[in-house]
């Protein structure tokens, strides 16, 4: 079956970039509401399977492997076939990666708000479910390579050596962190113990950020900024830099999450260092990317896709540098356990992984369907919602998470704690509905590109049909 002109398989990338614009739709949905519980408790209900406890994990699982997962698979799927001029190598492979994700998600949704979880972050599920996402991975996996290995050009684009670094580093921390011991159906314990335990879950937690989040994402920014600005990348020299650096530093950082534990000292000093360093590979990636329009800053006056790109890429540099301050002890005894982390993470999910996805998305949706997005004006207002939305929810984060901290270590002049915890919690609700205001724009958002994605898809099927009946006149 021929998918394109070009004969690429693009029905595998239109069914899962499809599934991320419905993830993302929940994920924000879910997120919005567990983000109201914290403001109006009652929202709970007193039943158990929607408290903030267990849907929180039904958010973050969306959002990481719903959402930005299906984005990966859609763009890396659609990559590698354009740059190596090639078709998939395995359509079945693909279809396999398809299904299973989606049968994981399913599983995470039944699992998940019943209390079957492991209790690790970015990793709750229990272990079936462990088994399956290494099997739908390793295909994903093979399929990719092996459509490198039988590519029609000499060399390999970047993007595909970020998405390869993705791919490999992704299935070790998987079944690395997976190791537990089954006593049940569904439950199992970790083989690792105590501190072992956290340092193995952080190693993986980290770089399921640095290498999920971050370095699949950078393929997308490789490929899909200097096709959308028309320009090529401004320096390849530097993304190669930015590709070894980045994968030789990550798989460094995750003891910087345990500041201020049971962990050894110095390992929380390593990663505190190793962190810092990276900006300057961090902020390379961004400034290439935004350099990349270098003589060209005027089409993002009318260009909204590209303005989702390049405004994701400033997120970037802002989060990769207020990561690394935030690991350094001397910050990192303010901030630890508060809401500032959570600011600082949205930053990233939203500002990042979120905007640069929203774009790619749009761009395919036009190459893919060979139309224009069906409301442009859509594609305008969906970008100052998802921007004003993100500013105000990390915003919110950052004043509460350095309120809280600075409550939380107040003493008066006698030793004692000036504050209860309860007088901290009471001082954040003010904040708490102002992040309910910017997560909810934000999900109206994404609500309004499910809309817009749906009838451009729309659009096009029905002019396809039409030419396809319309009956040659005779001369």
């Amino acid at each position: 079956m021929v998918d394109s002109a070009e004969g690429y398989n693009y029905s595998i990338v239109k069914y899962f970039m499809v599934m991320a614009c419905i993830y993302l739709v929940i994920g924000t949905g879910v997120g919005v509401f567990i983000a109201s519980q914290l403001a109006w408790p009652d929202l709970n209900f007193d039943i158990p399977y929607i408290t903030f406890g267990r849907l929180r994990s039904v958010h973050t699982n969306t959002v990481l492997y719903g959402f930005a997962g299906t984005v990966l698979v859609a763009t890396a799927f659609y990559v590698v076939q354009r740059t190596s001029h090639v078709r998939l190598w395995s359509d079945k492979l693909a279809w396999f990666t398809f299904w299973g994700w989606n049968i994981y998600m399913l599983g995470i949704f039944i699992t998940l708000p019943l209390g079957l979880t492991q209790g690790k972050e970015y990793h709750e599920a229990e272990w079936p479910m462990d088994i399956l996402l290494a099997f739908v991975w390793v295909a994903f996996l093979i399929n990719f390579t092996m459509t490198l290995a039988i590519r029609k050009v000499s060399h390999i684009y970047v993007a595909n050596w970020f998405y390869l670094s993705l791919l490999i580093m992704f299935t070790f921390l998987h079944v690395v962190n997976s190791l537990a011991i089954p006593v049940g159906m569904w439950k199992s314990y970790s083989v690792f113990a105590g501190v072992q335990d956290a340092m193995v879950q952080w190693w993986w937690g980290h770089n399921a950020v640095g290498f999920f989040l971050t370095a699949g994402f950078l393929g997308i920014m490789y490929y899909f900024v200097p096709k959308q600005a028309n320009r090529p990348i401004y320096s390849y020299r530097l993304s190669i830099i930015h590709f070894w650096a980045l994968t030789f530093g990550y798989v460094w950082l995750g003891a910087h999450h345990l500041q201020y534990t049971a962990l050894p000292d110095w390992t929380g000093s390593l990663g505190a260092a190793i962190s810092l360093a990276m900006i300057i590979p961090s902020w390379g990636g961004a400034l290439n990317g935004m350099f990349t329009l270098s003589g060209a800053w005027n089409k993002l006056r009318t260009d909204y896709i590209l303005r989702f790109l390049i405004v994701s890429l400033a997120f970037y540099a802002m989060s990769t540098f207020e990561g690394p301050v935030m690991s350094s002890k001397t910050v990192n005894a303010l901030s630890h356990y508060t809401d500032w982390t959570i600011g600082h993470v949205h930053s990233g999910a939203l500002g990042w992984v979120a905007m640069i996805s929203i774009g790619a998305i749009y761009h395919m949706t036009e190459r893919m369907w060979n139309t224009q997005m069906f409301s442009v004006k859509l594609v305008n207002l969906h970008f100052w919602m998802a921007t004003i939305g993100t500013a105000i929810y990390i915003t919110s984060m950052w004043i509460a998470g350095i309120m809280q901290g600075l409550m939380w270590r107040a003493y008066d002049d006698y030793g004692n704690l000036s504050y209860t915890f309860v007088e901290s919690v009471a001082e954040m609700y003010p904040y708490y509905v102002m992040r309910t205001f910017g997560g909810f724009i934000f999900f109206c958002g994404a609500v309004l590109m499910l809309f817009n994605v749906i009838r451009t898809i729309r659009q096009a099927s029905s002019k396809t049909i039409s030419a396809n009946n319309q009956i040659p006149q005779q001369s």
